[in-house]
């Protein structure tokens, strides 16, 4: 009998402050549970006021689309890079909106370990629009401080290589340390060696719901 917890939802969402936060956190789960759930991937911030990053946008639709997620369930938003904390209300209503629209079984979102002050607005506002939902909160490691994850779900080679790719589909950051496969291989791994896997994408836990059954 398999020793590992079972989990499942039929509409999931993933939640970041900025494009490729949602891959580096969470692209190996993403593909791995692509076409098994309806996922929504929904940014805050498109990082559009930057002159520097005009072709982002299409580096993330190209990302998603490498990792499985259709199109139409990928939401970018205008909220002000690094301004996020003076927007925390109009954030927190975009997010209640979201919730009452979609009603998602499962939330991701940073880590309440992450120092970015964009990043922990998100996760703030969103533990407060997503009550009585399973939140977990992912890794961001350019930001994080003391990330240790407490929620382990096991993932394939399949899954890596879809995570290394979608994260290459951003040449405007190829030159962070980051985004390097090597980096991202070793991460997978180590979270994989604390679920006795080879791989695994990793997690801290906000809430989780649910109700215990018996397998008869």
């Amino acid at each position: 009998m398999a020793k590992e917890l079972i989990f499942y939802g039929k509409r999931i969402f993933f939640l970041g402050a900025h494009p490729d936060d949602i891959e580096l956190g969470c692209g190996g789960l993403i593909a791995h549970i692509a076409g098994k759930s309806e996922l929504f991937c929904i940014t805050l911030s498109d990082n559009q006021k930057n002159p520097l990053l005009t072709h982002l946008t299409d580096e993330h639709y190209q990302s998603m689309q490498t990792l499985g997620v259709d199109k139409e369930h990928v939401v970018l938003h205008n909220f002000t890079t690094r301004r996020f904390q003076h927007e925390r209300q109009e954030i927190l209503e975009f997010l209640f909106d979201l919730n009452k629209k979609y009603s998602p079984d499962i939330v991701f979102t940073h880590t309440q370990s992450d120092l970015h002050q964009d990043h922990s607005t998100v996760t703030m506002e969103a533990l407060r629009a997503f009550r009585g939902i399973s939140v977990f909160g992912y890794d961001v490691i350019r930001s994080s401080n003391g990330f240790f994850p407490n929620f382990l779900v096991k993932i394939d080679e399949a899954d890596v290589e879809k995570k290394i790719a979608a994260l290459a589909a951003y040449p405007t950051y190829q030159d962070k340390y980051y985004f390097s496969p090597e980096v991202t291989r070793a991460t997978l791994i180590r979270n994989g060696a604390l679920a006795e896997s080879h791989y695994a994408e990793g997690f801290d836990i906000f809430h989780m719901v649910g109700s215990f059954g018996n397998l008869d």
